[in-house]
């Protein structure tokens, strides 16, 4: 399967306040908010979301096409991506204008706030998907707002299959906008904030949204994912637990790669969520999106939170990642 991923590609700066947000911020003066915080460390990574979600389907073994608009300065980053399984040839490169930049600083209770520059993004519109050649699935994350409604209009006269994933890019989209990404999508990827926020934008109810819809899947960060397809009982899949949390950056769109992954090698959904939940959780105990590996231990932390019916459905394709051609 040829997976084309559009969005963000972006540096990611990385900070850690070892207190907690919460215990500075005072309620009756927010409309006055002025806050500094000492930070104890900083981590410059690799990231935006349809990188970071490219990065994790190259690690799977997918080559997916990276689809988005970065600056002159991304000559070292691309080269990671190349060497990662990545096909970066369909990468815009501005003559003006800097790759984006997210600066994020997390709190002891894994609360972040975050900012982020769009830069040479904003010229991700004049991308067209026609040029792309065959692909078998687009998806449509976090980019600048007018290339994201392109795409999903181009998708939809095509008759192209793609996955609606708006996830940040929801606060600055307009209801009709939203209706827009989501109807017709082959696949609704949110979490569960976003879930919510989907539904207040759209003004359709839950059911509503699961219509219109091939599949919604919403993550719950440590209480799993929840997986509905319109007509049938919905799915709960617990997340595979994780060591040690080192870094929160990332994980949804480390989910995406497994459960795109999954999905391209013909699991069922369920198994293809579980992919999903595994990487989530390997690039948590990672600091930076694309700093997780497959470990050799896989299949034995799947076996253990899912049994070992689920782990040998999964292990025959993440055995032929180490198999000669493979990743």
């Amino acid at each position: 399967m040829r997976i084309a991923v559009t969005g963000s590609i972006a540096t990611d700066h990385l900070m850690t306040f070892p207190g907690r947000f919460a215990e500075q911020l005072l309620p009756d003066q927010l409309a006055h908010l002025s806050v500094s915080f000492l930070v104890e460390d900083l981590e410059v990574r690799r990231g935006g979301v349809a990188a970071n979600i490219a990065f994790g389907l190259g690690v799977l073994g997918l080559r997916p096409l990276l689809v988005g608009a970065v600056g002159n300065d991304f000559a070292d980053y691309r080269s990671w991506l190349d060497d990662h399984g990545v096909d970066t040839s369909a990468v815009r490169v501005s003559d003006s204008r800097h790759t984006a930049r997210f600066v994020c600083t997390t709190d002891a209770d894994n609360n972040q706030i975050a900012s982020f520059y769009a830069g040479a993004m904003s010229e991700a519109r004049e991308i067209d998907l026609g040029s792309l050649g065959d692909v078998d699935l687009v998806v449509i994350s976090p980019n600048d707002p007018a290339a994201m409604v392109r795409y999903t209009e181009d998708c939809r006269a095509r008759g192209q299959a793609f996955v609606a994933d708006p996830s940040q890019q929801l606060s600055s989209l307009e209801g009709e906008q939203v209706r827009g990404l989501v109807d017709g999508a082959e696949l609704l990827l949110t979490n569960a904030y976003e879930s919510a926020l989907t539904e207040r934008k759209t003004g359709w109810s839950a059911d509503e949204v699961l219509e219109r819809v091939g599949v919604r899947v919403t993550t719950h960060g440590a209480d799993g994912t929840r997986v509905e397809r319109a007509g049938e009982s919905p799915i709960e899949i617990p997340v595979v637990p994780a060591r040690d949390v080192a870094d929160p950056t990332g994980g949804g769109d480390a989910f995406r790669a497994g459960f795109l992954a999954g999905r391209a090698w013909g699991l069922e959904l369920e198994r293809a969520a579980q992919v999903g939940s595994l990487v989530a959780t390997l690039c948590l105990e990672s600091v930076g999106p694309q700093e997780w590996r497959l470990g050799g231990d896989a299949v034995h932390r799947l076996a253990d939170a899912y049994g070992s019916e689920a782990a040998q459905d999964i292990a025959e394709h993440l055995s032929a990642l180490a198999a000669p051609g493979g990743r």
